[in-house]
């Protein structure tokens, strides 16, 4: 299919005044209203636009997640999925302090990087395609969810029921390291630790306590000791809590674990590692639950097949597309796991996800938009 004049939807202005909106509506993932309230937006946008609709509404206390399509294709027929998210790590309240504001090449805002861009940049390529009055190659099929800030629990199903009728996926994180998209990710896991001792006096019955923290300190050593950047395996204690006072013997201490791994292998045997963990003091209990939250997704004969594609349509729009490797999770895990060739951070350029001075390369913005839809009419 040849390019054709990118419709309203996909010009800088267009996504700018968008995109605005889209910050200025805060979506913490722990919110199910705030949520709903972007899922409100886009559900009547792409109605407004000749776009199919399907809703589907959200357990443990997530947001709805929204499948969008175009108005061609069969329930069956083998399609593009694109994955998106509406949630953000950022809370209610954080647009009074950072608000949505331009500085030259650079828009700033909650969110604004991962991933309200690149959701808006496909879902504006998605309407052009729609606009266009023909019809793409293969049928698109756009799904929005809700949770993936927190490891995609309730959408997972959703997600792999979705990839299993896709010849391809598109995933819209946001780009990394000056443009480029990601290939390969890591196998994420996530693990909590639960210590339990025995409290005494610290003054005038030391002797009597079995220190949780003392227990807790050794296990920490222990896990940060699996890192090994050789391989690509890491293993970080992020969060701990433990104690009550200065003068109590702790009888509690509790551990939250993260761990990466390049391949399935190393994966299964540091998750094994991690779930054999054992006290060292014989009076004191160690419980360690969790597991695998997100397989590895690899870098296939087909992926590498889709990324020379989308290669040379970049180099069609004008810029060179490089890809890497990242330590970070996204949906895209599951759908490459199950085979499917999958491209990631097809999203915008910029920087700062999770943080105060998130941010994006408004410049980026049209390359990019140009590259999803330019995906969206060659693809078969």
């Amino acid at each position: 299919m040849s390019e054709t004049r990118p419709a309203a939807m996909l010009c800088e202005d267009t996504l700018l005044r968008e995109l605005r909106d889209w910050v200025g509506i805060e979506t913490p993932t722990t919110d199910a209203r705030a949520v709903n309230r972007l899922v409100d937006r886009i559900e009547g946008d792409a109605v407004s636009s000749g776009l199919r609709v399907q809703r589907i509404a959200g357990g443990r206390n997530y947001g709805d997640h929204l499948l969008v399509e175009t108005p061609w294709g069969e329930a069956e027929e083998p399609g593009i999925l694109v994955l998106s998210h509406t949630d953000t790590v950022h809370p209610t309240g954080t647009l009074t302090g950072f608000p949505f504001r331009i500085e030259g090449d650079t828009a700033f805002g909650p969110g604004i990087y991962d991933m309200k861009g690149g959701a808006l940049l496909a879902f504006a390529a998605l309407r052009d395609c729609a606009a266009a009055g023909g019809r793409t190659p293969l049928p698109i099929r756009q799904l929005f969810v809700s949770d993936e800030e927190e490891g995609s629990l309730d959408s997972r199903p959703l997600i792999e029921a979705e990839a299993r009728r896709a010849k391809f996926v598109l995933v819209t994180e946001p780009a990394r390291e000056g443009g480029r998209i990601v290939t390969a990710r890591k196998a994420t896991a996530r693990f909590e630790l639960t210590i339990r001792g025995r409290p005494a006096h610290s003054g005038t019955r030391h002797q009597d306590g079995r220190s949780a923290i003392r227990e807790l300190a050794r296990q920490i050593l222990e896990l940060e000791s699996i890192t090994d950047y050789e391989s690509g395996v890491t293993v970080n204690v992020g969060i701990v809590e433990a104690g009550t006072r200065a003068n109590v013997v702790p009888a509690f201490a509790r551990a939250e674990i993260d761990m990466r791994a390049p391949d399935s292998e190393s994966c299964d045997k540091t998750v094994a590692r991690i779930l054999a963990l054992r006290a060292h003091d014989p009076d004191v209990t160690v419980e360690v639950t969790g597991g695998l939250n997100r397989p590895a997704y690899k870098k296939t004969q087909d992926i590498e097949k889709l990324f020379s594609h989308a290669g040379r349509l970049a180099s069609e729009i004008g810029f060179e597309l490089r890809d890497l490797m990242t330590g970070g999770g996204s949906d895209g895990n599951f759908t490459a796991a199950l085979g499917v060739a999958t491209l990631d951070g097809l999203g915008v350029d910029g920087r700062g996800a999770h943080t105060l001075e998130e941010q994006i390369v408004i410049s980026s913005l049209m390359p990019r938009g140009r590259l999803l839809l330019r995906l969206m009419q060659t693809l078969s």
